[in-house]
């Protein structure tokens, strides 16, 4: 498995519950104000976004680019955040 930041290690390491979007690895305080702005709130609705798309990763990062103006950093960070989580959790 690749390095992972704290941020994502601790998301990780628990249940999501009602975790402000911004608790994701790759959101931070900007990307977490535009996705709430487009409606995504909570950790728990980006991963709602995250499996209507099948888990794929190219059309998650496309819609975090989209949806946040998100690089492909970010996007990728977020997406392997939310990968690790289902593997634990779902």
């Amino acid at each position: 498995m690749s390095t992972t930041s704290q941020k994502h290690r601790n998301f990780v390491a628990e249940p999501m519950g009602d975790k402000p979007v911004t608790e994701l690895a790759g959101v931070g305080e900007v990307l977490g104000k535009r996705l709430e702005s487009a409606g995504f709130d909570k950790a728990y609705v980006v991963l709602g976004q995250y499996l209507v798309l099948k888990k794929n990763k190219e059309l998650f990062q496309e819609w975090m680019k989209d949806a946040c103006s998100a690089n492909a950093k970010q996007s990728t960070d977020c997406y392997q955040c939310l990968t690790d989580w289902c593997e634990e959790f779902l």
